[in-house]
């Protein structure tokens, strides 16, 4: 059998999970996919994906899970039984529940998961005093991922049909992360930061003497919470705090201050490996 079509669904406010699906489907496809990015629709649409296609889902990892922004913009899909690879990207921290958790979505949507796996992407926290997975995904990141879509392209290669194709059990790639002693100490990092000072609902600040009122933040901000003119004001209702504003301006006129910049770089600045399953 052949993966004559392959369509790349995500959800991708740094670019991240936008980059690493890019890969997988270009190992599975030889470079001829199609992209359907769930960033900056307001709404989710409907999407019927036929049986004949393949799809690749990628999507980043927020607090150890799929981010909610993510599985909303999905609501609509339907795979009709598509072979379907999931992908989660976390900031090197830990994807906890997040990969269990896309892979009830998708098959609860009618796909049928054949590989998963788990990459590393920069942290939305990252910032240059306390760097999380800085400049990741690499080009090494990106080459085991291209890798990993030719290893599933293979799978797909010596099934005489769709239904020889195995389904994977997700449960066989758990997070190794969550029996870490660097996890419970964080935890309890965080436990005592919340006591001292409890996250309201925050969002990045804009320093006014930098900003040149470009609009870049409002343009790629997933959410619509900043407004093209009025760019020194961010809706902290609508952020959920990728961070893509702080790091898209030009100006590096916006910044986001959380104590779990300097946590997580504290107790995970060891850099992770990917993770794949076939």
């Amino acid at each position: 059998m052949k993966a004559d079509k392959t369509i790349l669904l995500t959800f991708s406010p740094t670019r991240t999970s936008k980059r690493i699906g890019e890969a997988i489907a270009r190992g599975i496809s030889d470079g001829q996919f199609n992209s359907i990015d769930l960033t900056y629709d307001n709404e989710p649409k409907p999407l019927n994906i036929s049986s004949d296609t393949l799809i690749v889902v990628s999507v980043p990892v927020y607090g150890g899970m799929v981010t909610p922004k993510a599985i909303e913009r999905m609501a609509k899909l339907q795979i009709n039984g598509a072979p379907s690879v999931i992908a989660v990207i976390y900031g090197n921290r830990a994807y906890d529940q997040a990969l269990e958790q896309l892979n009830t979505f998708v098959t609860g949507h009618g796909g049928k998961t054949i590989a998963a796996g788990a990459f590393i992407g920069e942290h939305s926290y990252s910032n240059g005093q306390y760097p999380i997975a800085a400049g990741r995904p690499d080009r090494n990141d990106l080459k085991e991922a291209e890798q990993f879509g030719r290893e599933i392209r293979q799978k797909i290669a010596t099934a005489n049909n769709q239904e020889e194709i195995s389904a994977v059990d997700v449960k066989l790639l758990p997070d190794p992360a969550m029996a870490d002693m660097a996890m419970l100490q964080f935890r309890n990092a965080v436990q005592e930061a919340m006591e001292r000072q409890p996250a309201g609902n925050s969002a990045p600040v804009t320093n006014t003497e930098l900003c040149t009122h470009c609009g870049t933040c409002a343009q790629y901000c997933p959410t619509q919470a900043i407004e093209k003119g009025n760019e020194c004001h961010t809706d902290a209702s609508k952020c959920i705090k990728c961070c893509a504003c702080v790091k898209i301006c030009p100006q590096q006129a916006r910044t986001y201050e959380t104590p779990f910049s300097n946590l997580l770089n504290k107790y995970f600045n060891t850099p992770k490996r990917n993770l794949t399953l076939l």
